[in-house]
């Protein structure tokens, strides 16, 4: 299904980004610069196809226009650093036009390559147990900049990408309006099936039931990382304004306006949340629910003490969970050996600046 949502804009001038871009827009773009229809079809195949980064690259335009256009943003970034685990997952420090860091991975299998996008340069939320968290917030990442992880690490890989998770640095829900019309471009124009995307959320007071209302074909996953409401809040302060009623409620809505299952992420934090009576109580809450658990191993960071629960632990817990008949997966992290969290490895070369 196509998303019902107008792309980023395209102004005359040249300062706004090309990716981001439709085909349609791109077209009258090129018309605006005195060039003829057709070279909006190149430049949308070059920009997407090949992965363009400035107009120069584009070798079937007449050279005077390339020259007297180097001024255009195609709204690439630069790597920074990379990091590169055993299992050859690759995490990339990209650098945006205005400076800013922001963290992406490339985690490739014989079958799949899926990228991990930010979708904001730190976080609000501030949850207790995450590195970007505790980095603080700057601002939303714009289209351009969440659809140019996925080309970067296409580009990187030299293989296509075949799934993007919206779980990296950032609430997506908080950024809505960008993550949609990345979502839209990264379906339409770079070729990624909808069925194939995942945005991650903590939850949003009216957010989950809007995002709904697209009918979008993605995977939603709510994070909920703990199993009542005081265990949350402690986890997630933005909770307090969130009851986990509240969310339920939105949840059930979600999928009675899309008919998709829903995913519900929980990390495992030893001792904290991962005992049987947890996952007897958020047994309850999912009982008839269209949904499946995703259950995350933690991966320790240095500010706080929370650590990861042995495998024994985490085994008794997915008995627990089905013998109640919910359906449940363990996620163990690739790039344990690339600072894995979210926000570790961006944290760890700021603070060697």
């Amino acid at each position: 299904m196509s998303l019902q949502l107008a792309s980023q804009s395209v102004s005359q001038g040249t300062s706004t980004p090309r990716l981001g871009a439709s085909l349609e827009e791109l077209t009258a773009w090129v018309q605006e610069q005195g060039q003829p229809a057709y070279r909006g079809k190149q430049l949308y195949q070059w920009l997407y196809g090949q992965g363009a980064r400035s107009l120069s690259d584009i070798t079937v335009f007449p050279k005077k226009w390339r020259e007297n256009a180097e001024a255009v943003d195609f709204g690439r970034s630069t790597v920074h650093h990379r990091s590169i685990a055993p299992d050859g997952t690759i995490k990339y420090l990209l650098k945006l036009s205005d400076g800013n860091i922001v963290e992406t991975v490339g985690m490739p299998t014989q079958k799949r390559l899926t990228v991990c996008v930010s979708s904001q340069v730190g976080c609000p939320m501030a949850c207790d147990f995450c590195a970007t968290g505790k980095g603080g917030f700057l601002r939303n990442l714009e289209t351009h900049e969440i659809v140019d992880q996925v080309l970067t690490v296409q580009e990187e890989f030299d293989r296509r990408v075949s799934n993007v998770v919206f779980m990296g640095m950032g609430e997506p829900l908080l950024n809505i309006d960008n993550v949609l019309a990345a979502l839209r471009c990264l379906n339409e124009d770079v070729g990624i099936g909808q069925r194939s995307m995942t945005v991650s959320t903590v939850g949003i007071p009216g957010h989950v039931r809007r995002l709904a209302q697209h009918k979008l074909q993605a995977t939603l996953a709510v994070s909920l990382h703990a199993s009542n409401q005081a265990l949350r809040e402690q986890l997630i302060p933005s909770a307090r304004q969130y009851p986990l009623e509240d969310l339920f409620a939105e949840c059930r809505d979600y999928v009675k306006l899309t008919g998709r299952r829903l995913t519900f992420e929980y990390l495992l934090l030893a001792e904290l949340n991962d005992r049987p009576e947890h996952a007897e109580e958020l047994a309850q809450h999912l009982r008839g629910f269209q949904s499946h658990v995703n259950l995350i191993p933690y991966n320790p960071i240095s500010e706080v003490d929370y650590q990861r629960p042995d495998r024994r632990r985490i085994d008794r817990f997915v008995r627990a969970l089905e013998e109640r008949h919910i359906a449940v997966s363990v996620r163990y992290s690739k790039g344990l050996d690339v600072d894995a969290a979210c926000g570790q490895l961006r944290a760890s070369q700021n603070s060697q600046a």
